[in-house]
């Protein structure tokens, strides 16, 4: 037998031996987090999930009187989509980012305006009664508590995720908050087509 015949399977079977190139599902597929929801934005209107629909959210929860953790991560994210806008304009395009306060008594919607409009223009503060963001931060998995304090000195101590949420309102990932900003831009790119 003619080994040189053969020789162009060779390539081939490599092909169908290496693992698979496709991109897997997305870490958070099928997890139980996000919801429907209708708060309060930074102009004082009311908006809901679906007023979203069609884009792809960048969702996290924080609150402005953070002195430290939450305007350091919102920083982050907001640098990782201007990333994104420089390269890949249309795909930037479709990622809103969220900010969901878990501290409404003081993050009133003119509070809100002012946080948000300091890091990215799109940026949408929400805020809601007591009530509504407490029902809004279990859909999401977020744990938060007021802390010790005078009565508008307190802290609130409160879990940290930002999830990237599909256009559907689905979850996708969680953003490395905690990362440079390309890599934030970098894991948006790879979940948002």
């Amino acid at each position: 037998m003619n080994v040189r015949a053969f020789a162009w399977l060779a390539p081939l079977a490599l092909l169908a031996c290496s693992p698979d190139q496709s991109p897997a599902a997305p870490p958070l597929e099928g997890a139980r987090i996000g919801g429907s929801f209708a708060l309060t934005d930074q102009d004082g209107k009311r908006l809901s999930d679906s007023a979203l629909a069609g884009r792809y959210r960048i969702m996290y929860f924080g609150y402005t009187f953070c002195p430290d953790v939450c305007p350091v991560d919102v920083q982050n994210l907001a640098a990782g989509l201007k990333l994104l806008e420089r390269s890949a304009p249309a795909l930037a395009k479709r990622v809103v980012p969220v900010f969901i306060t878990i501290d409404p008594e003081r993050d009133t919607s003119p509070v809100l305006k002012q946080f948000v409009s300091a890091f990215h223009p799109r940026m949408i503060g929400l805020t809601g009664t007591s009530e509504e963001i407490s029902k809004v931060a279990k859909e999401f998995a977020i744990f938060y508590q007021r802390g010790k304090g005078t009565a508008d000195g307190y802290m609130m101590d409160h879990s940290r995720q930002a999830y990237l949420m599909s256009p559907d309102g689905k979850p996708l990932a969680l953003l490395p908050q905690d990362g440079t900003p390309q890599a934030i831009a970098d894991e948006i790119k790879r979940w948002a087509k």
